[in-house]
C-alpha cells in the first residue's frame, strides 16, 4: 500500500485490466461513492462510429459520470501514446480544478506506461516506410518480419508475439525512419520520466477460464447486437481501409476481412477467430501489467471484487466522498 505521504501527492487514479474484466461497472461503482470523472485509457474508444466493437460504454452508464476521450477521433485518424499523455494531463488538471478526481480507466496498457514513464518523442509515421514494411509482410509474413526486427531491435522483438502485425510494423518504421531501437527510445523515456503522480490499480484474474468465458459471452453479445451491420457501416466508407490502426482493432479486422471473404464459411468461423483473437489479445494485456512496478492489484474474479476495490481506493484516497486537496 501506498504510505500517507504518497496518497497526499496523488493527482489521478487508474484501473486497468484486460479486456473483458469489468473496469466499465467497477469505474461505474467508486463514481457513486467518490466524485470522479472518467478519463478512458483505449486506443479504441477514440474511434467515432466504434460503440458496439469495442463496447463503449452505454449512454446511460456515460450519464452516470462524466467521461472523457470517447469518441474524439474518425476512424481515418491515428491516435498516439503521446497525443494521449497530453490529453490526460490536460484533463488531470482540469478535472482535479473542479475538485474531483481523475479515474483512468482503460486496457491500453502502452497508454498508461506512457504516462506513468514517460515517453521520447517518436519520428512521425511515414506513408512510405509504413508502405514498404506492409509490402515485405505480404511477401514474406509477419513472423518473418518479427524476426527482421529482432536483429535491430531484439528487446522490442521479445515481448511481441510474431503475428502482432500493428506493433511490428510500428518498432520496424520507428528504427527505419530514425534509426534507433524502439526500446532504446523507452529506455530514454524511463531515465527522463517523470514524477510519479498517480497509482495505478490492476485487475487481474486469478483464472483464465474465468476470463476466457466472459469473452466469449461478450463477443455473442456483440454479434447479437449488430456488430456485424456496424462493421459493414465503415466498410462503406472510401476513407476506411484495414491497413488503418482503427480497423486493426481486435474484433474490427476478423469481420473485416471475412465480409470481405468470397466463401460463407468465413462468417461462420468469425465467432471462433474473434474470441481467439480476444484472447490473445488479453493475455498481452495481463503481460503488460505484471511488468508495470508499483501497481496495486485487486482480483478480477473474486466473488466481493467491488468490496475488495472500493476497500484499496479508500486506503489511497480517502473515505468514500473524500474530494482532491
Amino acid at each position: 500500500m501506498v504510505g500517507d505521504a504518497r496518497a497526499a501527492s496523488l493527482k489521478w487514479l487508474g484501473l486497468a485490466g484486460p479486456t473483458a474484466s469489468g473496469k466499465t461497472a467497477l469505474a461505474l461503482a467508486l463514481a457513486r461513492r467518490w466524485p470522479v470523472e472518467i478519463v478512458s485509457v483505449d486506443s479504441a474508444l477514440v474511434y467515432r462510429g466504434m460503440d458496439i466493437g469495442t463496447a463503449k460504454p452505454s449512454a446511460a452508464e456515460q450519464a452516470a459520470a462524466p467521461h472523457h476521450l470517447l469518441d474524439i477521433i474518425s476512424p481515418a485518424q491515428s491516435y498516439s501514446a503521446a497525443q494521449f499523455v497530453a490529453d490526460a494531463r490536460r484533463l488531470v488538471a482540469e478535472i482535479r480544478a473542479r475538485g474531483r478526481w481523475p479515474l483512468l480507466v482503460g486496457g491500453t496498457m502502452m497508454y498508461f506506461k506512457a504516462l506513468v514513464d514517460g515517453i521520447d518523442e517518436m519520428p512521425a509515421a511515414d506513408p512510405g516506410i509504413r508502405a514498404a514494411i506492409d509490402a515485405e509482410a505480404t511477401a514474406a509474413g509477419w513472423p518473418a518480419m518479427h524476426a527482421r526486427l529482432a536483429l535491430v531491435d531484439p528487446a522490442t522483438a521479445a515481448r511481441l508475439a510474431p503475428n502482432d502485425s500493428q506493433r511490428i510494423q510500428r518498432a520496424l518504421e520507428v528504427f527505419r525512419a530514425g534509426g534507433t531501437p524502439l526500446s532504446e527510445l523507452h529506455r530514454r523515456a524511463l531515465r527522463d520520466a517523470p514524477a510519479r503522480d498517480g497509482v495505478l490499480v490492476a485487475l487481474e484474474p486469478a483464472s483464465r477460464a474465468w476470463l476466457h468465458e466472459r469473452i466469449a459471452r461478450r463477443f455473442d453479445a456483440m454479434l447479437a447486437g449488430g456488430f456485424l451491420d456496424e462493421v459493414r457501416r465503415l466498410r462503406a466508407d472510401p476513407a476506411l481501409n484495414l491497413d488503418l490502426p482503427a480497423m486493426r482493432c481486435v474484433g474490427y479486422r476478423q469481420a473485416w476481412e471475412a465480409l470481405d471473404a468470397s466463401d460463407p464459411p468465413a462468417l461462420a468461423h468469425l465467432r471462433e477467430r474473434g474470441v481467439a483473437a480476444t484472447r490473445q489479445l488479453a493475455k498481452r494485456q495481463v503481460t503488460w501489467l505484471r511488468g508495470m512496478a508499483d501497481r496495486q492489484g485487486v482480483e478480477a474474479d473474486a466473488a466481493d471484487v467491488e468490496e475488495r476495490l472500493v476497500a484499496l481506493v479508500q486506503t489511497l484516497i480517502g473515505a468514500p466522498g473524500t474530494a482532491p486537496d
